[in-house]
């Protein structure tokens, strides 16, 4: 049955693949170049590390609910329905916690659009989109569910959020991509951050892969200005927001969404938007009829 104690083989897939693939780019980096070209974020054995949290979730989906499961689980794809304030921090809030980063940091008066053509553009966004927004299958798509069995939403957040930034520590020692120039502890506190935030919004659109994806995208932006590590204390000061906002479904273990595979494909219209920092209602009760397939 997929139970909680499934995060025990989804958190040693997930990181023993990732932590395997960048140890071969470390410590192998010639012989990995002249098969794969150069160490960058579009290299395959990246690209393969960073897929490690999805290829985890949807390996322990198939193996305990079998295809029709995995259907079922994809199918939180199609939930998007969610209090309007919730698309404008997406839309305006993030890029305003990056901007006010880069302005403390003092490089945003040079700051200038990165691209010069809209192709480049489209590109640059549409492969942002497909690299790190692909972990939410497995972080938000499956271990926060599950972490919101055992503990309320705040701590589910917190304890995923750790975790998460742990998750990325070895790409730090590696050569050709982004975190490579970051400080590892100030990317840590963003990502414990980040953790709080994505939480109430996962919950608040019952239980949305779509979301924490969009939401992921839009920290990977490439057009928004380096702002590292100065935005770190914003998004520490946004999750303060966004806890007392939602303050009363933050604390309480059941006030978070528990289930990771439907018993039947969502329906997205049944998906009511609610109000930022509302209690979430027929939120949790709408997905308690959704037990599992195989509990």
């Amino acid at each position: 049955m997929l139970r909680v104690r499934s995060l025990i083989p989804f958190f040693a897939i997930a990181f023993g693949l990732a932590w395997s693939m960048i140890g071969l780019l470390i410590l192998f980096p010639g012989q990995i170049e002249s098969i794969f070209g150069e160490l960058s974020a579009s290299n395959p054995l990246f690209i393969l590390a960073v897929y490690s949290p999805a290829i985890a979730a949807f390996v322990l989906v198939t193996r305990y609910a079998g295809l029709s499961g995995l259907r079922r689980y994809l199918s939180r794809l199609l939930l998007w329905r969610v209090h309007w304030g919730w698309y404008l921090f997406l839309v305006a809030g993030v890029p305003i916690l990056f901007f006010a980063g880069a302005a403390l940091k003092g490089n945003l008066t040079g700051w200038a659009f990165p691209f010069t053509t809209w192709q480049a553009t489209a590109a640059a966004l549409g492969f942002m989109l497909v690299l790190g927004p692909i972990e939410e299958f497995g972080w938000r798509g499956f271990a926060l569910p599950m972490l919101q069995r055992r503990f309320a939403p705040i701590w589910a957040g917190l304890v995923l959020g750790v975790i998460w930034g742990l998750w990325h520590l070895p790409a730090f020692f590696l050569s050709g991509v982004p975190q490579s120039a970051w400080s590892f502890t100030p990317f840590l506190v963003g990502s414990i951050a980040v953790g709080v935030i994505v939480t109430p919004l996962f919950n608040s659109a019952r239980g949305s892969i779509l979301l924490p994806l969009l939401l992921h995208w839009q920290l990977n932006n490439p057009i928004f200005p380096d702002a590292a590590p100065h935005d770190t204390a914003f998004f520490v000061a946004a999750a303060i927001v966004v806890t007392i906002l939602n303050r009363r479904t933050m604390f309480d273990v059941g006030e978070g969404v528990t289930e990771v595979i439907p018993m039947s494909p969502v329906d997205p219209q049944d998906n009511a938007p609610e109000t930022v920092g509302s209690a979430r209602g027929d939120a949790t009760n709408s997905w308690r009829g959704h037990a599992d397939a195989v509990e």
